[in-house]
């Protein structure tokens, strides 16, 4: 699917001719940045933890120093005009802020909403030895160092974990919770340090909070035997993990955790996106 992408100056938007089908492939033809991808929501006019989103480029660009080629407002505006022209379908942004000149991109494509088998069957995913050298910041240069792991996803395996001294911490592209049943309550186990913070994740343990859960912030050992597992993403939502690498997650099938959690995500999306402008 073809990518398009621009340049952002306070005066245009100016097009970048380069030829790339993914936004990874876009992402490392540009120079090392900051950057944050997600998908809009009803009819492209709204995004789920818009602003948090933003942060992710203009925190660590005023740490630096960095002055950026538009402001957050600006940004916003240009978002808005450029997601038109795929309505009524919705659209898949990444937002890159160059470190090296403060010079902000956009590149988008029209967004295929995950097929419904995948949340009703679960998907397989396999671990990989490696983990994020500042994992507070979303740096495009990860998505180099990580290009060999990430061939790993095809055919059937849908997600490659990041694993650490024999613990998983987050998926490549997600982040990663397993369940462990017990009364008086069930546990949501997760990592919390060395892990990008999502913005989903955020919205997911408060809605596994407010389902009395209890919330365990560890990294799950590899071989740990865990009685669901799923992942989330901002343009995934919740996703139900039935194996990893070839071995069955509890009973092999999505457990009733994450489809609850799935469906309570769902109707928080609705109520409190955010508008792009």
């Amino acid at each position: 699917m073809t990518i398009k992408a621009f340049r952002l100056t306070i005066h245009e938007n100016i097009p970048l001719n380069l030829s790339a089908s993914t936004l990874d492939e876009l992402t490392s033809q540009l120079s090392d940045g900051f950057y944050t991808t997600f998908s809009t929501l009803s009819g492209g006019t709204r995004v789920l933890g818009l602003q948090a989103h933003l942060h992710r480029l203009y925190v660590p660009a005023a740490e630096m120093g960095l002055r950026p080629s538009v402001d957050e407002k600006t940004l916003r505006q240009r978002m808005g005009e450029l997601t038109r022209e795929n309505l009524p379908q919705e659209t898949r942004i990444r937002l890159i802020l160059a470190k090296d000149t403060g010079d902000v991109y956009v590149g988008y494509q029209p967004f295929i909403p995950v097929p419904e088998a995948v949340y009703r069957d679960g998907v397989h995913a396999v671990t990989a030895d490696m983990a994020r050298h500042d994992p507070r910041i979303k740096g495009t240069d990860f998505i180099t160092q990580s290009a060999e792991q990430r061939k790993l996803v095809k055919g059937d395996i849908y997600e490659i974990l990041l694993v650490c001294k024999g613990k998983i911490l987050e998926g490549m592209t997600s982040n990663f919770y397993g369940v462990k049943y017990s009364k008086p309550q069930d546990n949501l186990v997760t990592a919390q340090k060395g892990i990008l913070l999502g913005v989903t994740r955020r919205v997911v343990l408060r809605l596994a909070r407010g389902q009395g859960m209890s919330i365990m912030y560890r990294s799950p050992r590899v071989d740990e035997n865990l009685d669901e597992a799923f992942l989330t993403s901002s343009s995934r939502g919740v996703v139900p993990i039935v194996s990893i690498d070839g071995k069955p997650v509890g009973q092999g099938k999505v457990g009733e955790w994450a489809k609850t959690l799935r469906k309570l995500y769902q109707a928080y999306v609705e109520e409190r996106s955010e508008r792009i402008v």
